[in-house]
């Protein structure tokens, strides 16, 4: 029987679209010469670019290419006039790094109990340092428990401080309505292999050319309008833009049948681990996400348990090597420590099918009845 793939947040199957696109522009020209060969390569590039600014809401120039999110995250924050950054304290790795700000310009802005960032907190951030220009980082849904993020919120009051918002529309792209006129953003970064594109490519675009920050974090050939040297991956772009094509035209009855089968998963846990603890349930939540704690069982045998018995699923963020480790955003929601060492994330996506629902469900009553005996945390 075929194993039960659950972790469409860490990455999601490559679509068949996407596929045939990135297979068919393999031998793709160099799309900076200008020969034919070029040429058709940068129809390609260009395609993809105006594919995401469609998605986005904004112009095709405000749009450059990068090879993911860390990658974005790196170029777009950056000090400006001695600025400080705000940064949600549950962003990913990514972002909480900071990049080029001094860690004495980062400044944290806390969670609520439900992982939705505490307005009052960036108040108060904002208030601090009248004048200082912030810059706040903000991902519009979190990666580990699929909360939804006051973006728009949030970002009326950046504005009104004088500062700037870089979203991580990462998790959200092809799942929500994530663009400028939604979450009134600055800048807005994503990544294809998160809708089913190729991975090792992603996107940044801004509002306006104010925006956009000064000079190359990458010097090269002066590709993507001098802001990021390095030949143009069209294979990849080509199925980025074909991924988009096809999660854009199925967002929303993919939404619908996502949180069908999302609540009927969280159903099944709940009656049969009635101790199970869901994680930001009373909070939006993008369909495809559920997070859920067993108390007295730690994740990582879990998961261990769910691998031998076909499921792959997680433990939170799949993007620190490998590791297993308690999960920065669930203590920022205040979740006890022995309680977010037994968290699980599933996530579903555009090849998930109700049967591996139900399997699922007879699978998780197996592990659970099997592991009731080994509470060890």
């Amino acid at each position: 029987m075929s194993r039960i793939y659950f972790d469409y947040n860490a990455t999601a199957p490559l679509r068949p679209a996407a596929r045939t696109a990135l297979s068919a522009a393999l031998d793709a020209g160099n799309a900076s010469s200008v020969h034919a060969e070029g040429r058709a390569a940068r129809a390609l590039v260009e395609g993809a670019r105006t594919a995401i600014a469609r998605a986005l809401r904004t112009r095709p120039d405000l749009v450059i290419f990068v090879s993911g999110a860390t990658e974005a995250a790196a170029t777009a924050l950056r000090p400006r006039e001695g600025g400080r950054l705000l940064v949600g304290a549950g962003e990913h790795p990514c972002v909480q790094a900071g990049h080029s700000f001094a860690a004495e310009h980062v400044a944290p802005v806390r969670l609520d109990p439900q992982g939705r960032l505490d307005l009052d907190d960036l108040n108060a951030r904002l208030a601090d340092a009248p004048g200082a220009r912030p810059i706040l980082a903000l991902q519009a849904v979190n990666n580990e428990t699929g909360v939804i993020q006051p973006v728009a919120e949030a970002a009326e009051r950046v504005h009104a401080a004088g500062g700037l918002v870089v979203c991580d529309a990462v998790q959200a792209f092809g799942r929500i309505p994530c663009g400028f006129a939604e979450t009134g953003a600055d800048a807005i970064f994503l990544s294809s292999h998160k809708l089913g594109g190729p991975k090792g490519v992603g996107a940044l675009a801004f509002r306006s050319r104010d925006a956009m920050p000064e000079g190359a974090l990458i010097r090269g050939g002066g590709q993507e309008r001098g802001l990021r040297g390095g030949t143009e991956n069209v294979a990849a772009l080509a199925g980025f833009a074909a991924a988009l094509a096809e999660a854009e035209t199925q967002r929303e009855s993919e939404a619908a049948r996502l949180a069908e089968m999302r609540d009927f998963l969280q159903a099944g846990v709940l009656e049969i681990a009635p101790e199970a603890a869901i994680l930001g349930g009373e909070a939006a939540r993008v369909a495809n996400s559920l997070a859920f704690a067993l108390p007295g069982l730690a994740a990582e045998t879990l998961v261990a348990a769910f691998d031998v018995e076909g499921v792959a699923l997680s433990s939170g963020s799949a993007c620190s090597s490998g590791k297993v480790a308690s999960s920065h955003v669930l203590a920022a929601m205040g979740v006890p420590p022995d309680l977010a060492r037994a968290a699980l994330r599933v996530s579903l996506g555009w090849n998930s099918s109700s049967e591996e629902g139900v399997r699922f469900l007879e699978i998780f009553a197996r592990v659970h009845e099997r592991m009731r005996g080994r509470r060890r945390i």
